[in-house]
């Protein structure tokens, strides 16, 4: 999930620095778009939720290490609780970019 993270901010950082025009496409070689990178980072949740519920799953018939098990439902615990405050933070910047006048 880091990483990810690490890929939100590097291309946050990319358009931020590039000049802004209207109707500009995107050129090649400027790495991923935002979009691809909150896809990324979506596709990495949901996998790190999914890695939890299985080893949940394996610990409740004797088939996985308790150790993994914690391991594994802390990670997910901690990317719910970061697409939470991601989700709250659009949701705030969304409500933000309303309240501003034409």
């Amino acid at each position: 999930m880091v990483a990810n993270v690490t890929n939100a901010l590097a291309a946050y950082s990319t358009a931020a620095t590039r000049p802004v025009s209207v109707g500009m496409a995107p050129r090649e070689g400027d790495g991923p778009s935002f979009g691809e990178v909150l896809e990324q980072a979506a596709k990495g949740a949901i996998a790190t939720v999914r890695k939890s519920e299985n080893l949940s799953a394996q610990a409740v018939v004797g088939k996985a290490d308790l150790t993994e098990v914690v391991n594994a439902v802390t990670n997910a615990e901690m990317t719910l609780q970061t697409v939470t405050s991601v989700r709250d933070k659009v949701i705030s910047a969304y409500q933000e970019i309303l309240r501003m006048p034409m």
